[in-house]
């Protein structure tokens, strides 16, 4: 997605603080594009600018409007966070939802993460300029966050999402073993788990289907399957130098 077309809109916000940590968690995921509604008088104090540290340059291009229209009044998509969950706004998405729907966008439509006040949130005149509500599912014990914290969520699912998500990936299993490894070293070990009688000789796999739970979900590779058995094999040598070892029985 092209970042330049993704913007967080911050309707009345109310402390410099806050202003200056969005621009900082904006900056932290590669977005500038900033827009503030009847902002604070001390927007851009010093407290503003301590907070945002390098990320200041966002808050100091960041473009004024008197009410929330205005500063919809070229974008396309608007997404405004909310947790009234009112009659007409059943439809929420979750962060993960809505960063699908923003990456996978059209590259020259513009969207706008929309925020209200800290204290009340965006209101319901505010919410009928969205075409979309985003609730992020918090403990009702405590449910409101931060204003920086809600936007930073929101953006990193949005990045996750975009090419930038694609650098970042879950290891993959190399080499992974085959049905034919994975048989085979279950095989040895049942054999080596019998031979030292860690299983019931009665019921041998009711023991093993846990290790094979265990080894099956944590998706061997060959080379792990051979170390396994490299393990087994230590222990069926063990095993073995303990038997010679021990005395001969007597005749009585």
């Amino acid at each position: 997605m092209n970042t330049e077309n993704l913007y967080v809109i911050l309707v009345r916000p109310q402390g410099p603080l806050n202003i200056g940590s969005v621009c900082r968690a904006m900056k932290n995921f590669g977005f500038t594009r900033l827009r503030l509604v009847s902002p604070c008088r001390e927007y851009k104090s010093l407290q503003a600018k301590k907070m945002a540290l390098t990320a200041f340059h966002i808050l100091e291009d960041a473009e004024i409007f008197d009410t929330l229209a205005d500063a919809l009044h070229d974008i396309h998509t608007a997404y405004g966070t909310t947790r009234r969950f009112g009659k007409y706004r059943k439809n929420f998405l979750t962060p993960g939802t809505a960063g699908r729907q923003i990456s996978g966008g059209d590259p020259g439509i513009k969207s706008a993460l929309v925020m209200g006040p800290e204290d009340t949130g965006l209101e319901t005149q505010d919410l009928d300029l969205c075409q979309h509500f985003i609730t992020i599912p918090t403990h009702d014990g405590y449910p409101s966050m931060n204003l920086s914290h809600s936007l930073a969520v929101l953006l990193y699912e949005v990045s996750i999402n975009s090419d930038t998500g694609k650098k970042f990936y879950d290891p993959k299993v190399k080499d992974p073993a085959t049905g034919r490894e994975m048989e085979s070293m279950f095989g040895h070990m049942r054999r080596s788990l019998l031979d030292i009688e860690y299983l019931d000789p009665q019921n041998p796999d009711h023991l093993l289907r846990t290790f094979r739970r265990i080894f099956g979900n944590a998706g061997l590779s060959s080379r792990d399957v051979r170390i396994i058995r490299g393990l087994m094999s230590r222990i069926d040598w063990t095993e073995s130098e303990r038997r010679k070892n021990l005395p001969p029985e007597s005749d009585g």
